[in-house]
């Protein structure tokens, strides 16, 4: 039976342009750390974490080369002066007033000159007596402890007799001028607040810089962080890697003495290296060195145990790799995720580390600075002067507080369940 069907153009129809598409790859396959990448810029938290890491890490870096002063240079008479200046004028020339009531010569803008010449230190009747083109300017600092003083003698007495009321002597006390400028009989009120532009961020109880001391000492802090981080990358995925891979008797072995190790505080560790090598920033990257990689391989231990009964493994080991190569090209790149998350934070863990030793006096000596140690030196002046505990306290929250927030962008950048 002959077939006689024949097919004409007018049977088909073109296909739309959808439908074409259909099968299409709409986007390029991006690589596991290709999408960490672009996962990690769509995390606005950890970009801006990550732009004031950087800005930190220039400015400490760079900024000290440029910048005219040193960490050490000090002028005594310009000490506790703080970031701005309620400046006074007298016949066209400007001066300040610390808080040991002496007058500096400044200019308009705010630049320290120097320490005007004291005519009379009249101790007795608390004034300092000055001279500016010979008009008398007399700085009383009496009033407050007249006041004080009076209150003093009246709280002893209330303490004998119940019935003296103190009330007066406090309101006195509190309402009492600090001191009281004069010049030629007529009191001199402050003209006007400028900028320090001589030290943008103050001095110390030194005269020194607080800028370049703060940046300073955050090389100092930055040094230690990234020392401890690389060392705790390097040893701790060796040490754990090989602890994992050959397991059995070795294994045991070896976690025990990370077990030894971590018994012992850091910092009995630092005591003991400083009786050693001295004071200074060595003990305590040493010290870190020696305590800071156990987390690291206890935690590429339990990833190699479960990965080294994976398929691949098991295939690179049918083909006659050795240890060297299956550590190198398949068990360590499989945890770079979890191993660079905890590198990362224990960076900001080791700076806190540094500034807390150095707080409490075991860090770098004078006149070299860490944040700790501007931290601790600020201890003696902060009720009176309370930016010179402020401005290294913020620095350290501040650093700590971007790489913590850049390390969680980074672990949810890195964790595969996270993938779209």
């Amino acid at each position: 039976m002959e077939n006689n069907f024949k097919m004409s153009p007018d049977m088909w129809t073109p296909l739309e342009k959808f439908e074409k598409d259909a099968e299409k790859v709409s986007r390029q396959s991006l690589t596991f750390w290709q999408d960490a990448v672009r996962r990690l810029k769509q995390n606005k938290v950890a970009m801006v974490s990550l732009v004031v890491i950087a800005i930190v890490i220039m400015a400490c870096v760079f900024v000290p080369m440029v910048y005219p002063l040193t960490y050490e240079d000090q002028i005594l008479d310009f000490a506790n002066i703080g970031m701005s200046l309620d400046i006074f004028e007298l016949n066209g020339k400007y001066f300040y007033m610390n808080s040991e009531y002496y007058l500096i010569d400044v200019s308009p803008d705010g630049t320290l000159l120097k320490k005007h010449p004291l005519v009379k230190d009249d101790t007795a009747n608390k004034k300092y007596i000055y001279d500016f083109d010979g008009q008398e300017v007399i700085v009383d600092y009496s009033p407050y402890f007249n006041a004080k003083q009076e209150y003093i003698n009246l709280e002893r007495k209330a303490k004998k007799d119940p019935t003296i009321d103190l009330t007066e002597a406090k309101f006195n006390l509190d309402n009492a001028k600090k001191v009281e400028i004069t010049a030629s009989g007529k009191e001199l009120v402050s003209s006007k607040t400028v900028r320090n532009k001589t030290y943008i961020l103050g001095t110390d109880n030194l005269g020194r810089d607080m800028f370049i001391r703060i940046l300073h000492g955050g090389r100092i802090s930055l040094i230690v962080g990234f020392v401890a981080a690389f060392v705790n990358f390097i040893i701790g995925v060796l040490y754990g890697g090989i602890s994992g891979y050959v397991g059995g008797r070795t294994d045991n072995i070896m976690m025990r003495i990370v077990d030894i190790i971590s018994a012992i505080p850091t910092l009995l560790y630092v005591i003991l290296l400083m009786v050693v090598l001295g004071s200074g920033m060595m003990p305590i990257i040493i010290a870190l060195s020696i305590t800071y990689w156990l987390s690291m391989a206890r935690l590429v231990r339990g990833q190699v145990l479960g990965l080294k009964e994976q398929e691949f493994v098991l295939a690179a080991q049918s083909l006659g790799a050795n240890t060297n190569r299956i550590m190198l090209r398949h068990l360590i790149p499989n945890m770079m995720g979890p191993i660079m998350v905890s590198a990362t934070m224990q960076i900001p863990s080791a700076i806190f580390t540094e500034a807390f030793l150095s707080f409490v006096g075991l860090g770098v000596s004078a006149p070299r600075a860490s944040w700790g140690s501007l931290c601790n030196d600020a201890l003696l002046t902060y009720m009176t002067h309370p930016y010179q505990l402020f401005l290294p306290a913020f620095a350290i929250s501040i650093t700590i507080l971007a790489f913590n927030l850049f390390s969680d962008g980074l672990r949810d950048a890195l964790d595969p369940k996270q993938r779209k």
